[in-house]
């Protein structure tokens, strides 16, 4: 039967008793981790979202009714208990912040009873995330989780601070906006006053803070909610935070450096890591061709080598019919792996397949230098010698290379790499490695719309010296804007804004967009530009994606309180959910039934 907690008062939380309370009577209430009933002894480990407290219940401590009801604690009972801190008579437990001290209870009130759960309340829980997840109340009480949304809460918390006293404001943006065609899918809002019409959840509150910046509010700042219904993986979520920023009278150099200021405070204040200023900046291009991506993970080398001109002229068909339709070829260079299984090899050439490689070459050297490689007999031993040194090969490596279109070349090389890095073990999650990606290109093809699309969006500034290649070769026109990479993630990505009139005509131009379509979307934003617009630049990130790498963790599911699972469903509330006939009809909607397959 749960007990009132009527004129009683927690002290403190578990582990914030410290030896220095010894002999004081304190109150403490939380959820039992276990008990174990030794006959005339009962131990109890009490636990809060701070730690475990060891309470020891012994008849002449506490009065019978309350020995009795201490027999019957279960895990998870919900308890509130008075007692006296004191050294502990057996072992000290060096594995807890309070291991060298208990608390002798005197009194005791079962505040809640508890069925038994359906996993261990415990850290490094091996349950499928099926159970977690439907169960995600239960699985937040575990240590491990807790620590990282606290860790999350810290973060937010150091953030405010730091951005407020570099003169930033904090205004919140609306949640129900227009719904705009650049970028990922956005979710949609029926709206019942005009039916027919719809709002569209923000995917980022981009064009609220370029209004602010015409609005002159010069430093803007928002942890923001934003939503993006796209296909999930580890590191994204349909719903999702962001540290989001703007502001005016800036360019590049002005955004990076307070961003690295950021991240400096960031880190020293809650993992007490020193972040080496000024951060590594590398182009784009220069990443794609070094690391094949433009999130390049900098804790290990194992870097592409152009052996496009070493080929050129071989007897191997593979490459020479790759460079004469524009391809390239290139390989990396795993260095003491030249004694793989071959097993192991037909492994990392399906593994290339996956990303859309029609197969993978390789020479393997052996330590006493003998050659193994799937191609040997179509080239001459010159041309072999030729490649193997122009990748710096030597024995104990394995080379491996990838011939075809170039961005196809980068993507195998890059996913590659990082296959390789996993399996050799070159992934410390101790070390933090930033980087920054400067100038993008402004436009990309895409073949499925037969036109140039924005890669950042429509509002990027361009590189100035680029300006005349927007109408001759757009293509090759490079942006003002900049990725921040830790560890091959982007946490972070920004630019400087277009402010003036012309460039964004031109701009909306390539994008395939008339004058009308462009007013009709962002008319205005475009009307704002009219009354003064300030020079302007910002950035956003994932805040989820930063605490994840922050606490360690494979997924962003462990950093925050309530996520959604691969299709997009809670298995807790079991949303989405279908509602009511009424609630259709109340916003003018209808259901179409699913047909029949058949």
């Amino acid at each position: 039967m749960a007990e009132s907690m009527q004129g009683l008062h927690r002290t403190c939380r578990c582990a914030e008793v410290t030896k220095e309370m010894k002999g004081k009577e304190i109150v403490l209430m939380g959820w039992v981790q276990k008990a174990r009933d030794k006959g005339g002894i009962i131990f109890v480990d009490l636990r809060d979202r701070s730690g475990i407290m060891q309470l020891i219940f012994e008849n002449g401590s506490i009065d019978a009714d309350g020995f009795a009801k201490a027999g019957k604690l279960r895990s998870e009972f919900v308890i509130a208990v008075t007692g006296v801190v004191e050294e502990r008579g057996g072992a000290v437990n060096k594995n807890l912040a309070t291991g060298e001290i208990e608390l002798r209870v005197n009194s005791l009130r079962v505040l809640s009873e508890a069925e038994v759960p359906p996993f261990p309340i415990e850290e490094k829980c091996k349950t499928k995330d099926e159970i977690r997840l439907k169960y995600r109340y239960l699985d937040l009480r575990r240590p491990d989780i807790q620590k990282n949304i606290m860790l999350k809460s810290k973060v937010m918390m150091l953030t405010r601070q730091f951005f407020a006293k570099e003169g930033f404001m904090e205004i919140e943006t609306p949640m129900l906006g227009k719904s705009t065609p650049e970028g990922a899918r956005d979710y949609l809002v029926p709206s019942r006053v005009h039916p027919g019409h719809f709002y569209g959840l923000p995917q980022s509150p981009q064009l609220y803070k370029q209004l602010l910046m015409c609005s002159g509010y010069d430093r803007y700042i928002q942890i923001a909610r934003c939503f993006r219904d796209e296909d999930l993986r580890a590191d994204r979520q349909p719903e999702f935070t962001q540290i989001d920023m703007e502001l005016s009278f800036v360019d590049v150099d002005d955004v990076i450096d307070v961003n690295e200021r950021f991240l400096a405070y960031l880190f020293k204040e809650v993992l007490d890591v020193e972040v080496k200023l000024p951060i590594q900046r590398i182009t784009w291009q220069e990443a794609m061709d070094r690391f094949g991506s433009d999130k390049p993970d900098m804790r290990f080398g194992m870097e592409l080598h152009d052996v496009s001109d070493v080929v050129r002229n071989c007897g191997f068909s593979v490459f020479t019919s790759a460079l004469e339709n524009g391809g390239s070829v290139r390989g990396i260079n795993a260095e003491g792996q030249g004694a793989m299984p071959r097993k192991k090899i037909d492994k990392l050439v399906e593994f290339a397949k996956g990303y859309g490689a029609k197969g993978l070459a390789y020479i393997a050297i052996a330590e006493d230098g003998t050659r193994k490689s799937s191609f040997a007999k179509f080239m001459t031993e010159g041309e072999m010698d030729a490649l193997v040194a122009a990748m710096d090969g030597k024995p104990g490596d394995l080379l491996l290379f990838a011939a075809d279109k170039k961005k196809l070349v980068y993507d195998v090389l890059g996913a590659l790499r990082l296959e390789l890095a996993k399996q050799m073990d070159l992934l410390d999650k101790n070390e933090y490695r930033f980087v920054w990606v400067t100038e993008f290109p402004l436009l990309e093809w895409s073949e499925e719309e037969n036109r140039f699309t924005a890669m950042h969006h429509p509002f990027t500034m361009l590189m100035e010296e680029d300006l005349p290649l927007l109408d001759t070769d757009p293509g090759k026109v490079r942006a003002k804007a900049y990725d921040i990479v830790l560890n091959g993630n982007e946490i972070g990505g920004g630019s400087v804004r277009i402010h003036q009139d012309d460039i964004q005509e031109r701009m909306f131009k390539e994008l395939g967009f008339t004058k009308e379509e462009a007013y009709e979307q962002f008319g205005f934003l475009l009307d704002a530009f009219k009354y003064g617009v300030p020079p302007h630049a910002g950035l956003a990130y994932g805040l989820d994606r930063l605490v994840m790498l922050m606490a360690k963790v494979d997924s962003i599911r462990d950093v925050i309180a309530f996520p959604k699972v691969k299709d997009a469903s809670c298995l807790m509330t079991q949303s989405p959910s279908v509602v009511s006939e009424a609630q259709l009809k109340e916003l003018d909607l209808e259901v179409r039934p699913e047909e029949d397959e058949n």
